[in-house]
């Protein structure tokens, strides 16, 4: 057994100061030293593919070695599926997971982790994530975030450890204030009433956006799909981030850049099908979304990309949901124009969103990026002075 210290320490001095994740009893200890060492960050992510995401944000604009973690019990591994196999392993984004080991063959545990805890290798190794057991002698700790910076730095993806029971000693959470919460918004509507074929086109929206995003100061980071293709086309700059998976991680993924780097105005457009998917992000943004932080969403109605397909989105109020977790500002209309006044306004104590209903359909002969996912990244990591 290990104190939580001797691994954060060891951990600090090798860049990693950066923790998102979904708490289990076994990371405990973990969770209340970062939260109390205020040159620490940890952010508790409504889910674990959430925190996948934030961590690769994290990673994308990260700047003089700095690394993150994230963490997750072994039973939230299928949570982050998505964005481990098509965000990280894609874009090459790498990061260290601490995975607890619940139901560890031979170690008594709950029903529900009785068939995740044999399967728990297999699906590491199915994904090409290596991992080790976490480290339960203190002259282990050292050697083992070696490796895994190691593989790290070599093939840009993930390395885990497998965190068993009994690994880190109980760390105490001295009482204190929990941090101030922002003070609810009132959500605003916009609507004209303007019929659906007269809504604004993707297209129209976009270029919008690029006007607004300069590419000295701003990061555009478009969801998967039809998002990302037609903003390539458009305009491909080195300042954009077209996501081809991780279907509704562009919001986390943003959050986690934003947090690391205030001086970037960081941009994420987002999609009716991708922001339902994922709605927990929102009370995550709300809690801990920065002013450089925008979230457009973009509501067409359907899953565009799949052939159309409706979206339940229209019995949804995203601005309501949005003020309600704790946004500074939250509107949503079908008048482009909505853009404009998002863009143009002063900065606020906090992240600011806008959901702009367009027209469904995309242009013929939409172009796929030709750009390659790793290039992209590359590309905008140099642009942005990153690592």
């Amino acid at each position: 057994m290990i104190e939580a210290a001797q691994f954060v320490e060891a951990a600090r001095e090798r860049g990693f100061d950066w923790y998102a994740g979904v708490p289990c009893s076994y990371l405990t200890p973990f969770i209340n030293y970062v939260l109390q060492d205020e040159s620490l960050h940890y952010v508790s992510a409504a889910n674990e593919g959430d925190a996948v995401a934030l961590i690769g944000g994290v990673t994308l604009g990260a700047r003089n070695g700095r690394r993150g973690i994230t963490m997750m019990q072994n039973s939230g591994l299928g949570n982050a599926v998505s964005p481990l196999t098509s965000l990280t392993w894609t874009f090459r984004l790498p990061q260290l997971l601490i995975v607890t080991w619940r139901g560890q063959p031979g170690v008594a545990d709950e029903p529900q982790h009785a068939l995740m805890g044999p399967v728990t290798p297999a699906m590491l190794d199915t994904m090409e994530i290596p991992w080790e057991t976490f480290p339960t002698e203190p002259d282990a700790i050292g050697p083992a975030l070696d490796r895994a910076i190691a593989h790290m730095d070599e093939t840009g993806r993930p390395y885990a450890l497998v965190m068993q029971k009994g690994s880190v000693a109980p760390y105490e959470l001295k009482a204190g204030d929990a941090g101030a919460r922002r003070a609810p918004v009132a959500p605003r509507s916009q609507f004209t009433g303007v019929a659906a074929s007269e809504l604004a086109s993707r297209h129209d929206a976009l270029k919008k956006v690029i006007a607004h995003t300069p590419l000295e100061s701003t990061v555009v980071l478009a969801s998967t799909g039809f998002c990302g293709r037609e903003l390539y086309a458009i305009d491909d700059r080195p300042n954009q981030l077209y996501m081809v998976g991780s279907m509704g991680c562009v919001t986390p993924f943003a959050l986690g850049l934003a947090l690391a780097r205030p001086d970037l105005h960081v941009v994420a457009l987002d999609g009716d099908g991708a922001a339902l998917m994922r709605m927990g992000a929102f009370a995550t943004i709300g809690a801990y979304g920065p002013s450089n932080l925008t979230h457009v969403l973009l509501d067409n109605g359907a899953h565009d990309s799949t052939g159309g397909q409706a979206t339940v989105s229209p019995q949804v109020s995203f601005a309501g949901v949005a003020a309600a977790c704790g946004y500074a500002s939250a509107v949503e209309s079908d008048d482009p124009a909505v853009l404009d006044a998002l863009f143009e306004s002063a900065p606020l104590d906090g992240p600011r969103f806008a959901r702009l209903v367009i027209r469904r359909g995309t242009p013929d002969g939409l172009p796929r990026p030709t750009i390659t996912p790793p290039d992209v990244k590359t590309r905008l990591m140099r642009h942005i002075g990153a690592a």
